[in-house]
């Protein structure tokens, strides 16, 4: 992820008013995306029904790794208003905690894909093989693998910077602090492995499930529709990693507006994506929403009891 946001690092600044309401807009959609996977994360630990389901599991640590991503760019962009440079340790931190989040994304969309292709096309062997120990093993495995490809860069800096770089200030991106030629064709190499084996596994699965809905009934044909979702999800994450490019073939047709362009791709491409995990697979699930939709009710219940306390 390129963690760049829409302030330059030329003299080009939004003025005063701009600059308050596009950081008040960032803000309002932070609060409001994490507010209601906020309420799918307490529906899921309320109750030990989804505990013990490994399609849930994945799930909710795909809101969780969500919200903890959208956090990092939020505070990211807030901080290229407030200070526009910081201390460079502080964001190579930042960084490295937003390119873990986001590489997570695909794989665990990957997980989830095979996890529907075993409980539709080997259902006998679903609860042999998906099991909630392994699951949170799958879901290690699936950090372990984001350290793997992102750690590399950190001890590359160690070695080719030196120690003052460290305790500098500045403009905090991705292309500022990895700013070696090294570094930026490995990530695109491994960008390129981790989209290539995500794909194949979608496309796999989708084509067996298709396969098995033509003699079954609607649960295949369900999860079908679910892969198919994944990959929709998937083809936003590919936007993400192919930001730069998007930004300056935009910024090419339309110099003067450079900014409006990279805030703009910045709502597009980093936040608006985290409202698809709650309305695919929290409102979609049936049993999901129906737990859910009783938690929506004990609040309102709640609330107006307590209106009636204060009016009486």
């Amino acid at each position: 992820m390129n963690f760049s946001t829409n302030i330059t690092q030329t003299k080009a600044r939004d003025s005063y008013t701009i600059a308050v309401t596009k950081n008040v807009i960032v803000v309002a959609l932070y609060f409001s995306i994490n507010y209601i996977n906020g309420m799918l994360v307490h529906t899921f630990f309320k109750h030990e029904i989804f505990n013990e389901n490994p399609r849930y599991i994945l799930f909710i640590h795909m809101v969780i790794n969500d919200m903890s991503q959208l956090t990092i760019a939020v505070l990211i962009h807030i901080i290229s208003y407030v200070f526009y440079i910081i201390n460079f340790s502080l964001c190579c931190f930042l960084i490295m905690t937003g390119v873990f989040t986001t590489l997570n994304t695909p794989l665990n969309l990957a997980s989830m894909a095979v996890e529907r292709y075993i409980a539709i096309c080997n259902p006998l062997h679903h609860l042999q093989i998906c099991t909630v120990r392994r699951t949170y093993i799958l879901i290690g495995l699936i950090w372990v693998m984001g350290a793997i490809t992102i750690l590399p860069d950190l001890f590359i800096l160690l070695a080719t910077e030196p120690l003052s770089f460290f305790l500098s200030t500045i403009y905090c991106s991705r292309d500022t602090v990895y700013r070696s030629p090294y570094l930026v064709e490995k990530r695109n190499i491994s960008y390129l492995v981790y989209l290539s084996f995500v794909w194949l596994t979608l496309f796999y699965t989708y084509l067996r499930i298709m396969f098995t809905a033509k003699a079954t009934g609607a649960d295949a044909r369900k999860a079908r529709n679910t892969i198919l979702l994944h990959g929709l999800q998937l083809l936003l994450c590919m936007f993400t990693y192919i930001d730069p490019l998007i930004e300056s073939s935009l910024v090419s047709l339309f110099p003067m507006h450079l900014n409006d362009i990279r805030f703009t791709s910045y709502i597009f491409l980093h936040i608006l994506p985290r409202f698809i995990s709650p309305i695919v697979y929290g409102w979609r699930d049936q049993m999901f929403r129906a737990y859910l939709q009783k938690h929506l009710s004990c609040i309102r219940l709640k609330e107006q009891k307590k209106r009636k306390t204060q009016t009486s």
